[in-house]
């Protein structure tokens, strides 16, 4: 099954031109309605497919975390994404898909892996309202392929940030307000999850945001602003002092959302920063290439304060936004 993941230099070489390659896998059918549907997960976070080792059961572990196992020496969790995102299936999950976010490294539990498939990010859309709803929220992003099938991102930010309880309010609680009023950022993500912690973060800051599900939305508000800001003879800064984005997100990437404000001269002087899961050096600095300013994982609300006072404050005197 690694097979599947060889010629990693020529995927890196993705990043940039807004496309990607998706790992699709199966989690059987629900008992439910008798479908088997199809989801896929970047093969970016995707270290290696395996089949299921010995599960060791562990204390005090969330319902869909079954244990651990060992691998190369490392103690890894594993999650049965099925009885996560509550499906009623009777078949084994005999495959595990080994991923790292944010150098955590987690097993998922599948039914089977089919191929990877290579489509821009264009053709990845917001779900539309019922399915989101249907899925409790856990699908950033859909697609069809050519065979009718519906593809589904799932939200394994979300996924994660519940089984191994990243999401923490004491890490949140050392943030103090910048003191400086009228500050406002533009930040894009299509993870609920990173939106909440992004928006703590900037309620804590003291700092308005202006938010977008993905980087075609952020896009089309901050050339909103800057019509705006021609027509009133003032410069975007005026109104939008930094761009947070995400790298993954359907309709246009992060790297593609850095590409156009760094191409646009109206956006001279707005920093913008990466704030994504994939925090292995080769993505930042395929990060730094499209000139984003600075890069900052996921899951970590002290460091992201600490960038944005700097960021925002660097032109006076920087009072400490994290004690």
């Amino acid at each position: 099954m690694s097979e599947l993941l060889k010629n990693i230099d020529a995927r890196t070489r993705l990043a940039g031109t807004n496309k990607l390659e998706i790992l699709l896998f199966s989690l059987g059918a629900d008992l439910r309605t008798g479908r088997t549907e199809t989801f896929g997960i970047n093969v970016f976070k995707v270290r290696e497919v395996m089949r299921t080792p010995h599960i060791t059961a562990a204390p005090d572990m969330p319902a869909a975390v079954k244990g651990m196992v060992s691998l190369r020496g490392a103690l890894v969790p594993v999650v049965d994404l099925s009885e996560f995102i509550g499906m009623q299936t009777e078949t084994p999950r005999e495959i595990m898909i080994v991923t790292e976010y944010n150098g955590h490294t987690q097993g998922f539990l599948v039914e089977s892996v089919d191929t990877i498939l290579r489509l821009d990010w264009a053709k990845m859309r917001v779900p539309p309202e019922m399915l989101t709803a249907n899925m409790g929220g856990l699908v950033t992003a859909v697609t069809e392929l050519q065979d009718g099938r519906l593809v589904m991102m799932l939200d394994v930010e979300r996924i994660l940030s519940e089984t191994a309880r990243y999401d923490d309010d004491m890490a949140f609680s050392q943030i103090r307000p910048l003191g400086r009023d009228g500050l406002a950022i533009v930040y894009a993500d299509d993870s609920s999850v990173a939106r909440g912690q992004i928006e703590k973060t900037l309620n804590a800051l003291g700092i308005r945001g202006l938010m977008a599900m993905n980087g075609r939305q952020a896009w089309d508000e901050l050339r909103r602003i800057a019509d705006y800001a021609d027509a009133a003879g003032r410069t975007v800064k005026d109104y939008v002092q930094l761009v947070l984005t995400d790298v993954e997100m359907p309709e246009m990437d992060g790297y593609i959302l850095t590409k156009n404000i760094k191409s646009d001269a109206r956006f001279i002087g707005v920093p913008v920063i990466m704030h994504s899961s994939l925090s292995s050096m080769s993505n930042q600095q395929l990060g730094k290439s499209v000139g984003v300013d600075e890069y900052v994982p996921k899951f970590e609300p002290q460091r992201l304060a600490e960038t944005l006072s700097r960021l925002l404050l660097r032109e006076g005197a920087v009072a400490a936004a994290v004690e």
